[in-house]
């Protein structure tokens, strides 16, 4: 028995599958817009449309223009990019932009900022007028970015390429709206009596509930230990991690999140302000417990015991100008009080 497609002997149906796809794809809603407006035109006159439509009479005349040398194709009326043709160049001496180049290459990926305080005193000398700080970043740009990476050379001599691993970042207007929306990791660092000792810290965005863990070990195992605490602990799944890039954030803490597909976010390097609520909750552990218990850090096991006991009053009774003065685990109460299986000693205002 033969079987045939659906589209065998159906005259156009080749043509209208791809009429359809360019339709619903790559036809966009501005688009779509115009040609309801050259219809509109063509059905009803040229009053008319500009009456219904508000649109000027060369502008149809420009979209029926695009339409027709387009072949009829709707895409035709998409916009275009409206980039001058002709651009305005930068016309600085190439004594300059050669200073700049020498800079980059003495100094290797020197910020345009202070190329300028050096360029300052050059083009003193050599009487020319100073490009600002975003001109500068502008002709590095235009000699190609000057940007310089290590190499590193295999046994055979030959150059391995460094393949830079795009990382996601948080995006600029993202609030968290639910508790385990997004959970902020972090890092201290303490050295007591030429011994390092790490607190890994653990803060909700959204409710200010927090933990922290006091370890010997900077490994991503000893962060991954710690995350596994948390998900144990913090009775909401965690749908984003945002973390800096520390190597502690690294390797079996990743593969973690992965396994949980748990969407990963990094900091931009030097940005904590990225990572607020888990930098104000370093500080305030660290004023409130840590520095005056130190000495205990020798002992991660002893000093966890009482970390743990001020964690639960952190978190049921001390109150937090962030939630309006209420507690974490009061604030999840009362704005979701049928999702929220947390069952803590102290839950009073």
């Amino acid at each position: 028995m033969q079987v045939h497609r659906v589209s065998y002997h159906v005259k156009g149906i080749v043509s209208l599958a791809d009429y359809a796809i360019r339709y619903f794809r790559m036809v966009t809603e501005k688009a779509k817009h115009k040609a309801k407006v050259i219809s509109f035109f063509e059905s009803y006159g040229l009053k008319a449309t500009m009456e219904a439509f508000g649109i000027k009479e060369r502008t149809i005349y420009f979209w029926k223009k695009q339409l027709k040398q387009g072949g009829g194709k709707l895409e035709a009326l998409n916009e275009k990019s409206k980039r001058p043709k002709s651009i305005r160049k930068r016309n600085w001496p190439e004594e300059i932009a050669n200073e700049i180049r020498r800079l980059r290459k003495d100094h290797p990926n020197l910020g345009k900022d202070k190329i300028h305080l050096f360029l300052k005193t050059f083009c003193q000398k050599n009487s020319f007028q100073c490009p600002s700080e975003s001109t500068i970043g502008n002709l590095i740009r235009d000699a190609g970015g000057l940007r310089i990476f290590p190499v590193k050379v295999n046994h055979n001599g030959k150059i391995i390429k460094k393949k830079r691993v795009k990382k996601a970042r948080k995006p600029r207007c993202f609030i968290a709206d639910h508790p385990g929306h997004c959970g902020s990791f972090d890092s201290i660092e303490k050295i007591i009596h030429g011994s390092r000792r790490y607190i890994i810290t653990f803060t909700d965005v959204y409710s200010r509930f927090s933990l922290a863990w006091a370890t010997t070990s900077h490994a991503s195992k000893a962060a991954q230990e710690f995350f596994d605490l948390v998900s144990f602990l913090f009775p909401f799944p965690l749908e984003f991690v945002l973390t800096d890039n520390g190597s502690e954030f690294m390797k079996h803490f990743d593969q973690r999140l992965r396994e949980l597909h748990v969407t990963h976010w990094h900091t931009y390097p030097k940005t904590p302000k990225m990572n607020a609520h888990a930098e104000r909750f370093n500080r305030t552990i660290q004023e409130e417990y840590i520095d005056f218990h130190e000495w205990e850090l020798l002992e991660p096991t002893k000093f966890n015991i009482g970390l743990m006991k001020h964690l639960l009053w952190y978190n049921t009774e001390r109150p937090h100008y962030g939630i309006n003065l209420q507690t974490p685990v009061r604030y999840i109460q009362d704005n979701f009080p049928k999702d929220c299986n947390m069952y803590l000693t102290y839950t009073a205002r």
